[in-house]
């Protein structure tokens, strides 16, 4: 594949990044000086509950509003917390709204409390469950057709959903998980890109471009359609050193990445040097043929 690796801008939406309107200037900041896409976290709850929290639906709406071409999303959608009708609504009038813009992330989540606080299973078996049964039907609800579904978790009877996405055959799925356990990658593998962190790695940190190599391989491996297929990764650059920052992220560029998020949170500094950073603008990526 020819062209320009993309980038992004990740960010949190909690803690000083709970501002709704913060994130809302941050994307527009990142469209204005060239990045890709504008990428949010998924949180109800945080860890320290006096953390304000920004619900990610809501202000992606709002970037998808004040935007014109800078991709978007959450990344990654916690969709078993989710009811997936209502995720299936959004999703649409999102991608409507962005004309065409939206991609959607999905994952298990990192946070159990953030389900048994409700009431709800934190079980990482139950979750992941109903993250694929929820990936299944929506993908269904998407199509405008009928869809029955009857799985162990959900169930969907004889519902049509219009309109349809923009993009088409559908809005991209991406799908979160940490290397090196394998079953979240053979289910990006079912769908359309995959973001990995790893169990090594923390905030701040990045995976070595060799453990990533490991991961698009083994999904590729377990790819059975031949459509496009995305590799995201989060990491941290330098932006007054363009050139070095290209160079950093040029081996995984070779390892397959078609989008380095550039993850910018609390770990890094305050908004004001998120700000800062995202004015500096994006390295400038190539991907081989």
């Amino acid at each position: 594949m020819a062209g320009r690796a993309r980038c992004a801008v990740g960010v949190p939406n909690v803690g000083a990044f709970g501002d709704p309107l913060l994130l809302v200037e941050l994307a527009v900041a990142a469209e204005e000086q060239g990045w890709d896409g504008f990428f949010l976290w998924d949180h109800q709850l945080w860890h320290d509950q006096r953390w304000q929290v920004a619900d990610p639906v809501v202000v992606i709406a709002a970037v998808a509003a004040s935007t014109a071409a800078i991709k978007t999303g959450i990344l990654v959608n916690v969709l078993a917390r989710r009811r997936v009708g209502k995720v299936a609504r959004e999703s649409v009038t999102l991608d409507v709204l962005s004309g065409g813009r939206l991609i959607v992330g999905a994952g298990l989540g990192a946070s159990p409390a953030e389900f048994t606080a409700f009431g709800e299973s934190g079980d990482a078996r139950v979750r992941a469950g109903r993250l694929d049964e929820s990936l299944d039907i929506l993908a269904g609800l998407w199509s405008g057709e009928p869809v029955t579904f009857h799985g162990s978790y959900l169930t969907a009877a004889e519902v049509t959903m219009l309109p349809r996405p923009v993009q088409r055959p559908r809005i991209p799925i991406w799908c979160g998980g940490r290397w090196p356990n394998k079953a979240p990658f053979r289910r990006a593998a079912r769908w359309d890109g995959v973001m990995p962190t790893h169990v090594r790695y923390g905030l701040g940190e990045t995976m070595p471009p060799e453990d990533l190599r490991d991961v698009v391989r083994f999904t590729h491996q377990h790819r059975t359609g031949d459509g496009p297929f995305d590799v995201a990764l989060e990491g941290r650059t330098d932006g007054t050193a363009p050139d070095r920052a290209a160079q950093h992220i040029a081996p995984y560029v070779e390892a397959g990445l078609t989008w380095w998020i550039e993850a910018l949170g609390w770990w890094r500094g305050t908004p004001a040097d998120a700000m800062t950073r995202i004015r500096q603008g994006p390295p400038v990526l190539s991907l081989s043929d």
